[in-house]
């Protein structure tokens, strides 16, 4: 049984490293539709596609099943981003429910603490599941918290005791967003090949693709500034080819 990180580093080998953040305001009518609508159009440039926890409450176990097999379909993975952080057996039977309707990783909040973290990672690699962590978000107000100072053994920013956790429980991937390519040097530096960066931020939130590629990120997570451009398709394969270094 292939992980979670070969299946999503074969595909993107072929169709480039960018991951489509389908953040559509809740609002927005006939989602299932319209995310399918995607995952056909653009698959040639995209090697996952990420649903975030408010896109997933309007959507029935049965769409979101029927999303994750179309993606599927076309060769993509598919992640379930919604921060999970609870007590062990919560984040047992909610990732048995997302492994369930289909989904390929699940985005974590290492904040649940090491142990948990370390039993979280177990049990999806147990299914051929992915975990990725939490290390650096991306919007400015971040820097309140992930660069707060903590100390437990020694003192250190949480980021930087989030990468050193995400490195003992071998998640498969952290999250730094692409407006903090300083931090992703240093992640990129600290994690070498153990772990994948991936990126959310690019374009609308202001993070530039070449420089975050340059900087350590495997994958480029994107969102509005595909899906609220005119032509989606020439932006995707253009973020494509950055992100394969072209």
């Amino acid at each position: 049984m292939l992980t979670f990180k070969t299946r999503l580093s074969q595909i993107a080998k072929t169709n480039g490293k960018v991951i489509l953040a389908n953040d559509y305001d809740p609002s927005v009518k006939n989602l299932e539709v319209k995310t399918i609508s995607n995952i056909k159009k653009l698959h040639p440039y995209l090697c996952a596609i990420k649903l975030n926890f408010h896109l997933l409450l309007p959507l029935s176990e049965k769409q979101v099943l029927k999303i994750n097999k179309t993606a599927h379909r076309y060769g993509l993975q598919t992640i379930a981003d919604i921060k999970l952080n609870d007590i062990g057996n919560t984040n047992r039977v909610t990732t048995e429910n997302l492994w369930k309707m289909g989904f390929d990783a699940v985005i974590a909040n290492p904040i649940m603490g090491l142990d948990s973290l370390k039993n979280l990672v177990k049990s999806a690699h147990k299914h051929g599941k992915g975990v990725i962590t939490l290390c650096h978000m991306s919007a400015p107000e971040a820097r309140l918290s992930y660069d707060m100072e903590v100390k437990l053994r020694k003192k250190q920013q949480l980021y930087q005791l989030f990468l050193d956790w995400a490195l003992q429980s071998k998640v498969d991937g952290i999250v730094v967003g692409a407006t903090f390519p300083k931090i992703i040097q240093y992640c990129s530096k600290k994690a070498g090949r153990k772990l994948s960066i991936f990126s959310p931020g690019v374009g609308t939130q202001g993070g530039d693709a070449s420089e975050v590629i340059s900087s350590g990120t495997n994958y480029l997570i994107v969102g509005r500034t595909i899906l609220n451009a005119k032509k989606p398709i020439d932006v995707a394969k253009g973020l494509q080819l950055d992100s394969l270094g072209k």
